[in-house]
């Protein structure tokens, strides 16, 4: 469920299947965020990007296995070139394979495997054990990627919560909403109808096109950035405004986890309506949820006690907290809202 368990499971199957004396996982081979490097023993972080290994990636996608010393013209310009002396003299290695994971043309991971002289290169045995552990491999990598898509839609709907009633939208990496919130509908209904239109009809208007056009755009500039293996010239924040209603503006957040980084981004989209005349802009700055969101789940729970008209014992008594306790949390809570006293609270959030 996390890069350190994957790297601690293949460790322990390859320790099992193959002697070995090295043994190295890497993932996010993209410019875009730092490489993941894992290695039983110490490793210079350029070993991927040293040549030829790196050509011979960009030249061969989908190549599942691949021995180093193959790369060389034989054996003895193997043993006296650079990346030998560089990264597997000083380990005592005289052997190396790669197991290399891609989904579709991009390279996902690479599971390296050095032996020394005395263990020998692989045998047919070993590679054909080698085969048949790849798919267990990849099993967990795509595991990994599906729950790292999940822990990348949650993060971004913690972003959310702190912003509502903030218009947010959350989209996958194929603009497939994942997350619209109610204040969002009704943000894409004035933007597709009008003010006037809006307020008429249901809110059930597709996300604008124009929004999804820039975030096609994005998407373009992260694939052509990654495709140059250099990172892509704006991917911090991009705004999109209405061609006619100027003061709705849409804020595009390109969003990816810095873990494994083996699922690829969401699009995070901020909506605001700049006019402040508008009902609806003053519902947004007369909502308590901003203040809510900030709140512990204890501080919220005591806050709606306080709101009920019970005392500080009487909430003691219903949450089993001491009357110390039920204070602290109060003067928390009156700190984190900006209000003095209780009567204040109230009037806060009801």
């Amino acid at each position: 469920m996390h890069v350190n368990s994957l790297w601690r499971a293949v460790q322990q199957v390859l320790s099992a299947a193959v002697p070995n004396r090295v043994v190295g996982l890497t993932l996010q081979h993209s410019p875009v965020l730092p490489m993941i490097a894992k290695w039983s023993r110490p490793m210079p972080k350029s070993f991927f990007a040293e040549e030829p290994l790196q050509s011979c990636v960009t030249r061969k996608p989908h190549s599942k296995f691949l021995r180093f010393g193959n790369l060389f013209r034989n054996r003895n310009s193997f043993i006296k070139s650079t990346f030998y002396r560089r990264y597997m003299m000083g380990q005592d290695c005289a052997h190396a394979i790669g197991l290399f994971f891609w989904k579709r043309q991009r390279l996902v991971c690479v599971i390296a495997i050095m032996r020394t002289a005395a263990q020998g290169d692989l045998s047919s045995t070993e590679m054909k054990l080698l085969r048949q552990l790849y798919p267990q491999f990849l099993t967990a990598l795509r595991r990994l990627e599906s729950l790292e898509r999940d822990r990348l839609v949650l993060s971004g709907l913690e972003e959310c919560i702190g912003c509502l009633p903030l218009p947010t939208i959350v989209l996958r990496w194929t603009l497939k909403p994942v997350y619209q919130n109610r204040a969002a509908r009704e943000f894409c209904g004035i933007w597709e109808k009008g003010p006037e239109a809006a307020r008429l009809t249901k809110d059930t208007s597709p996300v604008p096109s124009e929004i999804l056009d820039r975030c096609r755009l994005l998407k373009q500039q992260w694939l052509d950035g990654t495709r140059a293996n250099s990172s892509p010239a704006s991917l911090e924040a991009e705004q999109v405004h209405h061609p006619q209603l100027a003061h709705l503006r849409a804020t595009i957040y390109l969003k990816q986890l810095k873990s494994a980084c083996v699922a690829r981004p969401h699009f995070l989209i901020r909506c605001e309506n700049l006019c402040p005349d508008t009902a609806w802009s003053a519902r947004q700055v007369n909502s308590h949820l901003p203040a809510l969101a900030g709140l512990s789940t204890r501080e919220q729970e005591v806050a709606r006690l306080v709101c009920n008209g019970q005392s500080n014992k009487e909430i003691a008594n219903t949450v089993h907290l001491s009357v110390a306790m039920v204070k602290k949390h109060l003067h928390t809570t009156f700190r984190k809202l900006g209000v003095p006293c209780r009567s204040r609270l109230v009037a806060l959030l009801l």
